[in-house]
Parts: C-alpha cells; structure tokens; sequence
C-alpha cells in the first residue's frame, strides 16, 4: 500500500492524536473485559458474544492502526504560511454560487479532517481539488453530481 502525506490543521492533529490515546488506554481494556466475560459463556465455538466481542476487537485493532498511518504520514497545515492571495489547504474560503446567488464558506482540509456539516472539505473533494490554487475574485466551475456548479471567490482567509 503506498502511503501519501495526510494533511491536518493543529486542532485536527489533536483530535485524532486524542482519539488514539482513548482507543489504545480505554477501548483496549474494555474489550479484553468484554471479551473476558463472552468466554465465561462457554464453548467459543457456539457463543456469538464472543464472536461479536472478536469482531468489533478486529475493528478497533484496524482503526487504531488507521490512525497510526495517518500520524506517521501527518503534514501540518501551517497557518503562517497561508495567505489571504490564493486558496491552499487551510484556507478558509466564502464562495458566491453563481446561479442562485446563495454564499457558502468552506475550510479546505485534508481528507482525514473532512466533514461537510462542519464545513470542512477535502482537498481531494471535486470542490475541494478545484478551488486550490484561485484567487479572489476568480470564478470556477465544478462538476457535481448534480451537474455543473459555478462559483465567484468571494474571500481567502486563514
């Protein structure tokens, strides 16, 4: 598997960092407990709390090694490097939907840190891709799902 950079802003860093620290000192334990009690059950080859305490074991185990690849190709996102010219990951842009006049604000970020209902898009996203490297007032069209978006950078801030 090729591993490439995983971009984070310093608040985002440190919600996965401590998302790992729960995982490894609180999740660990709980599940070993969990697993303890479904082998009290009996014959692990007929108890299904066991099988699921494994499984969800399993799960935690490829989360916990899916946040430790991130970490070990994280690339922070540097706020004094971010300029108010050109859009960049970590820039925090207000965009003016050409058709219908609505304005929207977005944070690019990478996509380990993405959350739409946050307003916080990848730099992968096809909005995301298509708005780096613009400058105010620049317009760009963006292919959707729904079709063709047309938007007017409005402000490029950190």
């Amino acid at each position: 598997m090729i591993e490439k950079d995983v971009f984070f802003t310093p608040e985002g860093l440190a919600k996965l960092e401590e998302e790992l620290d729960e995982l490894k000192s609180v999740k660990r334990k709980e599940m070993a407990e969990r697993i303890k009690v479904a082998l009290d059950f009996g014959d692990i080859s007929e108890n299904s709390e066991y099988d699921q305490a494994k499984n969800e074991q399993a799960q935690l185990e490829e989360r916990i090694a899916k946040i430790e690849m991130q970490l070990r190709n994280a690339k922070l996102i540097d706020d004094e490097e971010l300029n108010t010219h050109i859009v960049k990951i970590g820039s925090k842009v207000v965009l003016k939907d050409l058709q219908d006049g609505d304005e929207v604000e977005y944070i690019i970020v990478g996509s380990a840190e993405a959350n739409p209902l946050e307003g916080k898009i990848s730099n992968e996203s096809p909005v995301g891709a298509q708005l780096l490297g613009k400058k105010k007032k620049e317009t760009v069209e963006i292919s959707v799902p729904d079709g063709v978006v047309k938007y007017k950078v409005l402000e490029i801030g950190r």
